[in-house]
């Protein structure tokens, strides 16, 4: 798609302007510029990601120095803290959270392979999407969670269950953005790149996947939250280690704190991963001209 850009923005006509020397520049009318700086977003908030959850943190500290907050209920920052040292110094913490991980990414990645491809499938050929979306819509207005009692009958109660159900989850989102993102490809793309008279191949790796990214990432920043969406169910059935297992665990004592502490190490891993396949997104797209730029 960049070469098929580039070969469109040489082809539009551009209004030029000579001035009293007789240089011939390109006359760009000043109200249209300034106009374009005031709609535009404005700079980038150094760390802006980091002030909601900061304010969250500021309201919290202040609802329970003030009594506010009954520490039963919703223990004090300072407190989940010194719990989240006790349990890293004890390497309980550590153990839970690799196991966590390990099963996030088998999902993660059987779900982003599968949901990828289908749509590969059902976005490029008629026959493909006769076969494929029927079967994926019928799943996706079907919860994922709904399906654990089966998914227990035929996988039983171990790891195969777990990675399953979490690939489930991950596969709708990737296949529903990239397919769309597919099948919304400016038909003038492919007149272009027939004009060009482009192979088959040329037209998938310079048209179709370029203009797929897009909708890939964000399928798969949502496949990437519903994945962790997913572990907090299924880490709490049959399981003996994991994030999920911890908070079952702490919750049967009472343990408040340290079922903060996990959810805020879901919320953290949430967070990370997100910005991760967002770094991505930005050096994969770098192409694009959005009003985020």
């Amino acid at each position: 798609m960049n070469a098929i850009s580039n070969t469109a923005a040489v082809a539009l006509p551009i209004p030029y302007a000579s001035d009293e020397r007789g240089v011939i520049t390109p006359a760009v009318p000043a109200r249209k510029t300034a106009t374009r700086r005031r709609l535009a977003l404005g700079r980038a908030i150094p760390f802006g990601a980091l002030i909601g959850p900061a304010l969250l943190l500021v309201i919290w500290s202040i609802g329970s120095v003030a009594g506010l907050i009954d520490p039963r209920t919703l223990p004090a920052p300072w407190s989940v803290i010194g719990t989240a040292i006790d349990l890293i110094a004890e390497g309980k913490l550590q153990v839970h959270l690799m196991t966590s991980a390990w099963r996030a990414a088998q999902g993660l990645v059987f779900g982003v392979l599968i949901g990828t491809t289908l749509a590969l499938i059902s976005g490029l050929s008629r026959l493909g999407e006769a076969i494929i979306d029927g079967p994926v819509q019928i799943k996706r207005a079907i919860p994922t969670l709904a399906l654990i009692p089966l998914l227990m009958l035929w996988f039983g109660i171990g790891e195969g269950m777990k990675v399953t159900t979490i690939a489930l989850a991950v596969l709708i989102p990737i296949y529903i953005q990239t397919h769309s993102s597919l099948r919304s490809i400016d038909s003038r793309y492919v007149e272009l790149a027939q004009t060009l008279r482009m192979g088959y191949g040329e037209f998938i790796r310079e048209v179709i996947l370029p203009g797929a990214l897009p909708g890939f990432f964000l399928g798969l920043r949502l496949a990437v939250t519903y994945a962790w969406l997913s572990l907090v169910v299924v880490e709490q059935v049959n399981a003996t280690s994991g994030i999920g297992y911890m908070i079952d665990l702490a919750r049967n004592y009472g343990q408040t704190d340290i079922v903060i502490v996990g959810l805020v190490v879901y919320a953290l891993l949430g967070l990370g991963c997100d910005g991760i396949v967002r770094l991505f997104q930005e050096r994969s797209l770098s192409w694009r001209r959005t009003l985020a730029n």
